[in-house]
């Protein structure tokens, strides 16, 4: 799940000639009649794939915290947003990348099976589940019904909460914030003279910089110049290689492929789980389709998305395909901004997307080049940026805000979504009605506020 700020978009609109202007492909896609070029869809695309590429070091290094064995899943990353991007391009033909979602990876990795102490296998079950019930809520219209009984307040909130876990992630995987092994407070600073800190803090501020100047691909040259300096001067990083052949198995590890245990997620002390996953998705996929589409100035008279239908089906059917292979949560990836800023406008620019990651699948052992502290600067910028909501949430509504800020601190707090999310929805419930307003409560808020406090009072959350 990415965060990267929508940009303004530029350089579309004029007319300049293309490959193929009349030609077969160019009627599929519509790029002519959506005033774009077939030079131009090429050109963003390779644009948003630089600015997402960084997601195949980023998620096999939260994976194998957990136990994943790292190689399957570079494979199985690549493979995940090739499917949801070339399905986006070709079958909703909107210029919208798919790809394993950084937030929902983190907490697979860290909530799910580092957390709670899930076996692996049925943290894939879950995100299978989570998977079919998003693309069940989707072709029905659940999807819809759900944001419309969606609280700003908590909707902003739990992108804010995600947004502090994923610093309190990166910064302690590196040493910047350890847990305090003494009395006091839970968390305590690390050695920040060590070399991964300081490399972490480094490589960040470098992203804040090429992020401002809007280099393409900003994120993935901070992480490879943090890689060659780890491969010069840490003795732990080793070079073993370039290529390789496409394996989602390795010597010594169970192959990845349908290896979900599904029964083990039905479980009731995973199913809470499942409902964070699929609400998250809901709440952060969506919002991101929508702005994606329109930047790209592909929303009807009505403000609907153009082949929104297949849009959201798409991102939800990636997971399904993701939990099969061994891979994290999919979800639109809000870098396709970066894309359409480009001049992106068609599915062409996605397909692309999808057909480079189909490339990059055969450099799986660089993902063992990548240390933990070049992810880390990743990590946290999109926590940063997902700070950025803060902005959105509405004071004037005291109880609306309150209620956000309450899921979104107890989010990090508790390092758990859903209890951010329950506690969000819990205070904004009780709120109302203590403040007289109950009358801005409607039947589908109440009715996701009791679900919620049910799992926890039933001693089935995490």
């Amino acid at each position: 799940m990415s965060d990267t700020p929508v940009q303004p978009t530029v350089g579309v609109g004029a007319e300049e000639p293309g490959l193929g202007a009349n030609g077969a492909i160019d009627r599929y896609f519509g790029i002519s009649s959506r005033g774009s070029t077939q030079r131009r869809e090429i050109i963003a695309g390779v644009t948003t794939f630089l600015a997402m590429v960084y997601s195949v070091f980023v998620v096999p290094g939260m994976f194998g915290k957990a136990g994943f064995d790292t190689s399957a899943v570079f494979v199985a990353v690549c493979l995940t947003t090739a499917f949801g991007s070339l399905l986006m391009g070709l079958w909703a033909k909107l210029p919208i990348a798919i790809g394993c979602a950084i937030s929902l990876t983190a907490f697979t990795a860290f909530g799910l099976v580092l957390g709670k102490g899930l076996p692996p296998t049925v943290a894939l079950g879950a995100v299978f589940l989570m998977g079919l019930v998003f693309t069940g809520i989707s072709v029905t219209g659940v999807r819809s019904w759900i944001l419309r009984n969606l609280p700003a307040g908590v909707a902003h909130g739990t992108g804010i909460g995600i947004g502090l876990f994923l610093l309190l992630i990166a910064s302690n995987d590196v040493g910047l914030v350890i847990k305090n092994p003494g009395a006091g407070l839970p968390v305590s600073l690390g050695q920040i003279t060590a070399f991964p800190v300081i490399m972490s803090v480094v490589g960040l501020a470098a992203i804040f910089g090429l992020e401002k100047r809007r280099v393409p691909g900003g994120i993935l040259l901070v992480v490879i110049a943090i890689s060659v300096f780890g491969l010069i001067f840490d003795p732990g990083v080793k070079y073993r290689g370039i290529f390789a052949l496409p394996s989602l198995s390795a010597p010594g590890h169970a192959s990845l492929i349908g290896a979900m245990d599904i029964k083990g997620a039905l479980s009731m002390a995973v199913l809470p789980s499942v409902l964070a996953l699929v609400m998250t998705a809901v709440f952060d996929a969506t919002g991101t389709i929508r702005a994606v589409a329109g930047q790209a100035g592909q929303l009807d008279e009505n403000g609907r998305i153009i082949n929104g239908g297949r849009a959201l089906t798409a991102d939800s059917i990636s997971s399904i395909f993701s939990g099969f292979l061994g891979g994290a949560p999919a979800a639109a990836y809000i870098e396709s901004s970066v894309g359409v800023a480009a001049g992106a406008k068609t599915g062409l620019a996605a397909a692309v997307v999808g057909l480079l990651f189909l490339v990059v699948m055969f450099f799986s052992p660089l993902a063992g080049l990548v240390p933990s502290y070049a992810t880390a600067p990743a990590l946290m910028y999109v926590g940063l940026l997902m700070l950025g909501s803060v902005s959105k949430l509405h004071m004037d509504d005291m109880v609306d805000a309150m209620s956000g800020l309450v899921c979104a601190v107890f989010i990090v707090l508790t390092a758990n979504i859903v209890t951010g999310i329950m506690l969000g929805f819990s205070t904004l419930v009780i709120g109302r009605v203590a403040s007289g307003e109950f009358r801005k409560l409607n039947v589908g808020t109440v009715l996701i506020a009791a679900v919620l406090v049910t799992f926890y009072l039933g001693g089935w959350a995490i």
